[in-house]
């Protein structure tokens, strides 16, 4: 099983469809809490959808159940907390959300985990991405 992570902050938006493009995954799963963002510019979900579908052939998709909470989020971000302790806290709450269980592995084969972090160390799609080849075994993570 192939499981892919994107970031989209850093990219134009040639560098990020050619790299979705590239990757040969059929669907971009959409793990950011906020998708409409007028900062995201061409990664707001309408057009990241079009744009999926019509430059990379693929489905699109957005998941919030491997989404961080607002309160996560904002406290890392505010710096009251270090990435190691955002890190725990995220992880822990996927595993309470049980997404080993409530995601079906077949409908993450060749898939593209995405946020907006432009690198996958800081960032909570790899931390996803480990949690899922932790737990279903069998999976190689490429981050683009």
């Amino acid at each position: 099983m192939k499981l892919f992570t994107i970031g989209f902050t850093k990219k134009s938006a040639a560098q990020f469809f050619a790299l979705l493009g590239s990757s040969g995954a059929t669907a971009l799963v959409d793990t950011r809490l906020n998708n409409v963002s007028q900062l995201a510019g061409f990664s707001k979900r309408d057009d990241l959808e079009f744009f999926a579908r019509e430059i990379c052939n693929m489905t699109y998709r957005h998941d919030v159940r491997l989404a961080p909470t607002s309160e996560l989020l904002q406290a890392y971000k505010k710096g009251a907390w270090s990435w190691s302790e955002y890190e725990e806290r995220y992880v822990g709450l996927i595993r309470g959300r049980r997404i080993e269980t409530e995601l079906k592995r077949v409908d993450f084969d060749n898939v593209v985990l995405l946020c907006s972090e432009a690198t996958a160390e800081r960032c909570h799609r790899r931390l996803a991405a480990e949690y899922l080849a932790a737990a279903w075994g069998g999976v190689e993570i490429t981050h683009l």
